[in-house]
């Protein structure tokens, strides 16, 4: 990107979008830094019901948007099957994720949720046709470098350890693929349709999922609980920061697409330890800052040279009309 190239982005309006998508993608960010700091410590107190844990969350999208959704009385411009999917893929990420904190430590998660990012590569480069510059590739790199840097700062103030290790970070491994999935089909959903339905199709078969498989994996955990004041707020405030992020996520995936936003959430692990050194009143040393520093600066030279996907014009269907199944469509180009 050339000096002429600069000027114009700060003169024009592409810098405003660029630090309106910036901001909402750090919001996401720090409500998935409360998401993984209240399921961390249910973990600690001794809940192991990563599902019904999610079904909350689920349940709260599919009461909130789903009724906006019945209030419109439209139908669903996407076939059911597709959020069946959706919904399903998403409720397997989020389990093995939450199942990961009775294993590792929540900084081995964070260090391994960065695996999130070359599976979304990967998938928007095959089935959303997404295209990146050499510049975007090594933002993403500085964005990861900068990931790597905090962790390390963050196993000096109190990360590393665990039950069981290497259990616990195959889970999250296999997490990310998950939720790779999941961001690719909710971009190429968000970015086809609306928002409103993207959302309440997730919390309903989301929660259904979680309703059935809850009640054959965790009906003997969930039993075991001994409920106290202390873990029904934390289960509140995962439920709540969870609920925000999906609120959120599907305007930062429209606005920059699934990569932009995995490379946003990588600071979530920053915001974790801003948590803790208010919480538990731990220190950090400067290698949080100069993580913070890198990735701004990757996400700096990301955002920039991302260049906003060409419009896909899709004619609004008639009374009566009968919608296509999604697999009959083109996805949008992203040249």
């Amino acid at each position: 990107m050339d000096w002429s190239q600069m000027k114009n982005w700060f003169g024009g309006q592409a810098m405003l979008r660029t630090l309106y998508l910036l901001f909402l993608g750090q919001l996401v960010s720090f409500v998935l830094a409360l998401a993984s700091f209240t399921s961390s410590l249910l973990a600690k107190l001794g809940v192991d019901c990563p599902v019904t844990q999610s079904s909350l969350t689920y349940f709260s999208l599919a009461l909130v948007y789903g009724s906006i959704l019945l209030h419109r009385r439209q139908k669903l411009q996407i076939s059911w099957y597709w959020y069946l999917l959706l919904g399903f893929v998403d409720v397997q990420g989020n389990y093995l994720y939450n199942q990961a904190y009775q294993y590792t430590s929540i900084t081995s998660v964070s260090l391994l949720d960065c695996w999130t990012i070359p599976w979304v590569i990967i998938l928007t480069w095959v089935f959303i046709r997404s295209r990146y510059s050499i510049w975007q590739l090594c933002g993403a790199a500085f964005c990861v470098l900068g990931l790597g840097v905090v962790l390390l700062s963050d196993v000096g103030v109190g990360g590393g350890g665990g039950s069981r290790p290497l259990v616990g970070d195959s889970l999250v491994v296999a997490a990310t693929v998950f939720f790779a999935m999941s961001n690719v089909g909710e971009e190429f959903c968000v970015r086809k349709r609306d928002r409103i339905e993207v959302v309440s199709m997730i919390g309903v078969y989301g929660f259904l999922v979680t309703a059935v498989e809850s009640s054959i994996l965790e009906f003997k955990s969930l039993e075991s609980i001994s409920w106290s004041g202390e873990i029904i707020l934390a289960a509140a405030g995962y439920a709540l920061s969870m609920f925000m992020f999906y609120s959120l996520a599907p305007v930062v995936l429209e606005g920059s697409g699934s990569t932009m936003f995995n490379l946003s959430i990588l600071t979530s692990d920053m915001w974790v330890v801003v948590i803790r050194i208010f919480v538990y009143r731990q220190q950090v040393d400067w290698l949080y800052y100069l993580a913070l520093a890198l990735v701004a600066v990757g996400l700096i030279i990301y955002s920039t040279n991302d260049k906003e996907p060409l419009p896909v014009v899709i004619p609004a269907p008639e009374d009566g009309a009968e919608y296509h199944p999604i697999n009959d469509e083109v996805a949008p180009s992203r040249l």
